[in-house]
């Protein structure tokens, strides 16, 4: 008897393994049936725009220096202090080279009396020569006297002429001590604001090699621009006079107006990424914006109304192989139909979408035109707005796809 239970419960056992394998492969059947996510095609605006991040500068900087080294001994200028050309800034101690003027004059008051004393020998042996001269004629002295005499008179003349050259020497050393002595009054060079002060009261700036920074002045802060860093894939979309809008974090909610003055030349490398510098300017009647602001800046080079626009997502979707198998044997010499699915390189102007049609997707070809980088303009192709876009494919071998494409051949 319990041989007989025995054989039923073995019996029971392998009918529920057999029932659990059977619900396994179907459920891992219905499992393996390929889901698509999808987008709507749509119709309405597009806006192509390139975006590009940058800093607000004043458009004339100046960097005010020294010319000569020193002590600070005063300022008269500091952050956000308005300047008028030619206002005094600062002063550097003017002891040493107030003394290199009195020595320079003392030189000069020198230089100017040996040019003196030259001129009054000359004189004199000018007079000897000519007495020396009348001398000879008369035949009352040796011809080398008289060439003696001629000799200290040419040599007197040259002194004269030397310390002439002395004197202007000594004018011009007073002149450069003069100069020396202005430059320790640091006048403003324009009319501005100062933004920058790199210095302070007692210390010594040093101008043997380079002329310091001391200060630096906005020539005027109500107009200023935009230094963008704009990347070479996009710079071409860019043209002088076009507008361009920006924001800054100082001002979340408020978007500033520019126009594009200048796109420069010059690249700028970093990391093997070209950049290029496009030059916003900018009215800042009100004062908002401030020197080193980082700006967000929007520039729009296309915009188009009631177009037709595919999700870029479902432009660069690719079925799986089976799936493109499947669908490249259906569609292979149909009439009218692309001789390719999604394969090989494509046109710049020319895609190939999938648009899900009774749970299958079937690939449509278009031409296409601007993107906003979200969407993109359908110019032509068979296309309409409401249809679904495969933008992407989960799940398992399209076994059901691959057999209704097979009983459609």
């Amino acid at each position: 008897m319990s041989r007989k239970v025995g054989l039923l419960l073995l019996a029971v056992a392998i009918a529920g393994a057999l029932a659990g394998g059977v619900w396994f492969l179907k459920t891992r059947g219905h499992q393996s049936q390929m889901q698509f996510d999808t987008a709507k095609v749509e119709r309405g605006r597009l806006i192509a725009k390139v975006t590009a991040t940058g800093t607000l500068s004043a458009i004339v900087t100046v960097q005010v220096g020294t010319q000569v080294s020193g002590r600070i001994a005063a300022l008269y200028a500091d952050f956000n202090s308005p300047v008028k050309k030619g206002q005094v800034i600062a002063k550097i101690d003017p002891l040493l080279y107030e003394a290199t003027v009195d020595q320079a004059k003392a030189n000069l008051v020198a230089a100017e009396g040996n040019l003196v004393k030259s001129q009054v020998q000359a004189v004199d042996a000018r007079r000897q020569f000519v007495r020396q001269k009348q001398l000879r004629d008369q035949k009352l002295n040796a011809q080398q006297d008289l060439d003696t005499a001629q000799a200290n008179a040419d040599a007197a003349d040259a002194q004269v002429k030397a310390s002439e050259g002395a004197v202007e020497q000594a004018r011009a050393a007073l002149r450069q001590a003069q100069v020396n002595l202005d430059y320790t009054s640091i006048v403003s060079p324009t009319k501005g604001t100062v933004i920058s002060r790199n210095v302070d009261v007692g210390q010594t700036v040093a101008a043997s090699l380079q002329a310091p920074t001391l200060f630096l002045i906005a020539e005027d802060l109500s107009k200023m621009q935009v230094d963008t860093s704009v990347a070479e894939s996009d710079i071409g979309r860019l043209k002088p006079n076009m507008e361009a809008t920006f924001t800054v974090d100082a001002y979340p909610s408020q978007v500033f107006r520019g126009v594009v003055r200048q796109i420069r030349q010059a690249p700028q490398t970093v990391q093997n990424v070209v950049t290029y510098d496009a030059v916003i300017d900018v009215d800042n009647s009100e004062l908002k914006l401030m020197p080193g602001m980082t700006a967000n800046a929007t520039f729009v080079y296309a915009q188009k109304d009631d177009v037709v626009k595919v999700p870029n997502a479902a432009l660069r979707f690719r079925p799986p192989p089976g799936m493109l198998a499947a669908i490249a044997g259906q569609r292979n010499h149909a009439p009218g139909s692309p001789g390719r699915a999604g394969g090989g390189a494509e046109p710049p102007d020319r895609r190939t979408v999938y648009i899900l049609a009774q749970d299958q997707p079937a690939p449509r070809r278009i031409h296409i035109g601007i993107s906003d980088g979200t969407f993109t303009e359908v110019t032509d192709g068979d296309v309409q707005p409401g249809e679904l876009a495969v933008t992407d494919a989960v799940g398992g071998p399209p076994t059901g796809i691959a057999a209704g494409l097979r009983r459609g051949l």
